[in-house]
């Protein structure tokens, strides 16, 4: 069943002016895939049990039920096609083609250990095997120049395997990708689907260059066989799929470069989280996204932070994603009881078949939100705006035996499955804030997914943070982030040069010309481009000698490193010489202009309420129970109490306080 709860409403004009068509989001989750749909300045929304088999399924149910009797449309899209057949190994048969003697890069890696601690570590193993790497004839140096020449017979005999996709990385590509160029041409001829290091990250450091583009190799044939059956059977006009660095790429950029969507999902929620904060008057937030199968945090002063070190089912993969961390809590992540008697919850997960057993589909594992449906803080009669009911009763005898495990009443159990949980969610919060040197007291924790607000009080509470926000219709958050998502395109290239060096200043000016160029003219092959294209040109530095980098815009770009540094390591040396180290230019083209109304002022303190029984502080209490739909701008509503809505449900503790601010955000903040 539809809800129409979220945002109210966008300007037509703007919207129209904009792209013409209505627009749908689409954000496919572990539990849940979720739909918003803005059209003729109204907005619908829909969530749909996930179908993991295909995940189009569900996708293209939600077209059917959104879409009926409605003309062209565009589509945004996060998935997690490209990340689930990374995760699972269920990934393409790549070759790779690399200098001769260089066939090994991808195993040998680099010297960090995977398991600090064990005496013999594991890594996992590559996703090329060791006979589908070949190595060819042909070198050049740093500076681009050619020390070997290709070996033209090797390069023809190439086409003699069949692989279900070639990825090419040969050495310093960054500086010169002629031998790319040429390897790639032969085989694109033969009609082979290739990736190519110089055209995915023309970077130094050849392990991560080479891991890539075997990652993007690897998920290639998978991602753009979803994408291209999504947009043949969707009759959507044109589809977006969006980045991990939190803007969106055209379809066809995806098919290409489908590793720039393993964390499509994610990065929508970060947007979505910072619009809705701006609009309440907050800067620095730390995201909260707990949905079904998992929860990502991530820590935003002002924008989002943005990380090339970054890893997926151990394959490094250095592009622009926004830094992100993850770890398997969510509503349906599975409690046991351990050989040594302590209760563990997840990172197993009832995933969306068959789901907590509270849905009532089959499933036999206690969950989180089987735990919640116990203790009354999920009622069984609210789950999506009261149009589905949850089976309470289910819950009773499985909590029972893991109650007798436990030595403990149900109820206890039941509050140790959420306390467990939140430890697990604590530790990831610590992780994005207190240990990389930010006091939570600074920032405000926006809760969204279909259990973030059940959660976030006591998470807020335990963090330090300043006071927590939900916004409206938190559960459809990662969907509407992806409406309100630029359309990106982001180059880059390797350059290597002192900014004492003679040189330094025209060959920076002259590869960010030739960058900006390339970026601009993409941009504008996909209709993007004009006045409203922002062009943003950065530079990767560090001090001579160091191995990693530190991101600076580039105007002033030396003393702009020096700030940096001092801030992030406590030092700086204004003496040293500076690197630059890859320059980059990113280009941005706006995203939909979505300004929901304000809420009309409340004309008494507090809507009507109905009363639940929840168990909290030990003991059964009273709650009050509120729709979300019946807030109004100036409402405050005292803990014990619940906030139900179509997509999510809201957890206000004794001591706490939510108000209700004119965007329709909830502002939880204690009382004592």
């Amino acid at each position: 069943m539809p809800s129409n709860t979220l945002g109210g409403q966008v300007a037509p004009d703007r919207l129209d002016r904009l792209s013409g068509l209505p627009v749908l989001a689409v954000d496919t989750g572990g539990t849940f895939t979720d739909f918003v749909l803005y059209r003729g300045g109204q907005v619908s929304t829909l969530k749909l049990p996930s179908t993991p088999a295909d995940p189009s399924e569900a996708v293209l149910e939600g077209v059917r039920q959104l879409m009926d009797e409605v003309g062209p449309f565009l589509m945004v899209h996060g998935s997690t096609v490209g990340t689930n057949a990374l995760l699972e190994r269920k990934g393409a048969r790549v070759v790779l083609v690399t200098n001769r003697g260089f066939e090994d890069v991808i195993e040998i890696g680099r010297q960090n250990r995977p398991q600090l601690y064990a005496l013999a570590g594991h890594r996992p193993p590559p996703l090329v095997a060791r006979a589908d790497r070949v190595g060819i004839r042909g070198r050049l140096g740093p500076q681009g120049e050619e020390i070997e020449p290709l070996d033209p017979a090797e390069v023809e005999a190439l086409r003699g395997r069949e692989p279900e996709v070639w990825a090419v990385a040969l050495l310093h590509a960054y500086a010169d990708p002629a031998h790319e160029a040429a390897v790639a041409k032969r085989l694109r001829a033969a009609g082979h689907l290739v990736s190519v290091s110089s055209e995915i990250l023309p970077e130094y450091r050849e392990y991560e260059r080479t891991s890539t583009t075997v990652v993007n190799a690897y998920i290639a044939p998978v991602v753009s066989g979803y994408l291209g059956r999504l947009e043949e059977r969707s009759g959507a006009r044109a589809v977006r799929i969006m980045g991990s660095n939190g803007g969106a790429l055209p379809v066809a950029r995806a098919r290409e470069e489908p590793v720039h969507t393993v964390l499509s999902g994610p990065a929508g929620g970060v947007v979505g989280a910072l619009a809705w904060a701006r609009r309440a008057g907050f800067r620095d937030i730390v995201t909260f996204d707990m949905g079904g199968t998992s929860t990502d945090v991530s820590l935003c002063p002002g924008r989002p932070l943005r990380t090339r070190e970054f890893t997926i089912g151990g394959q490094p993969a250095a592009i622009p994603v926004i830094d992100i961390h993850t770890v398997g809590a969510g509503g349906g992540s599975l409690a046991r009881v351990d050989p040594g008697g302590a209760l563990r919850v997840g990172p197993e997960s009832a995933g969306a078949v068959p789901g907590p057993i509270c849905y009532g589909r089959g499933g036999g594992g206690l969950t989180v939100t089987d735990a919640h449906v116990w203790l009354g803080r999920l009622p069984a009669d609210g789950f999506l705006g009261g149009s589905a009911a949850l089976d309470r009763a289910a819950v009773e005898k499985p909590l029972a035996e893991l109650a007798g495990r436990l030595g403990s009443t149900m109820e206890d159990a039941a509050a140790g499955i959420l306390a467990v949980v939140n430890s697990s969610m604590e530790r990831a919060l610590r992780v994005i804030s207190v240990e990389r040197g930010h006091d939570p007291a600074a920032f405000v924790v926006v809760a969204f997914g279909g259990a973030g607000g059940l959660h976030v009080a006591e998470l807020s509470e335990r963090l330090g943070a300043a006071g927590a926000m939900i916004p409206p219709d938190p559960g459809l958050l990662s969907a509407y982030g992806m409406l309100a998502a630029p359309v990106t395109k982001e180059v880059s290239r390797t350059v290597l040069v002192a900014h004492d060096d003679a040189a330094c200043d025209g060959q920076l000016g002259e590869v960010f010309a030739e960058l900006e160029e390339t970026a601009t003219t993409r941009m504008a092959e996909e209709g993007h481009g004009g006045a409203s294209l922002a062009v943003e040109r950065w530079v990767d530095a560090r001090y001579l000698g160091q191995s990693y980098e530190l991101a600076v815009r580039a105007d002033g770009w030396v003393e702009r490193f020096h700030e940096a540094h001092g801030q992030r390591y406590g030092y700086r040396q204004d003496d040293a010489r500076v690197e630059a180290v890859t320059l980059r230019v990113v280009t941005r083209a706006p995203g939909l202009p979505l300004d929901p109304p304000a809420l009309e002022p409340a004309t008494g303190a507090t809507p009507p309420a109905r009363t639940a029984r929840v168990h909290t502080g030990g003991r059964l209490r009273d709650a009050a129970c509120w729709w979300r739909r019946d807030l109004r701008a100036g409402h405050a509503l005292p803990g014990p109490g619940l906030v139900l809505e179509y997509s999510s449900t809201t957890w206000i503790p004794s001591g706490w306080r939510a108000e209700v601010d004119e965007s329709g955000n909830l502002l939880l903040r204690r009382t004592n």
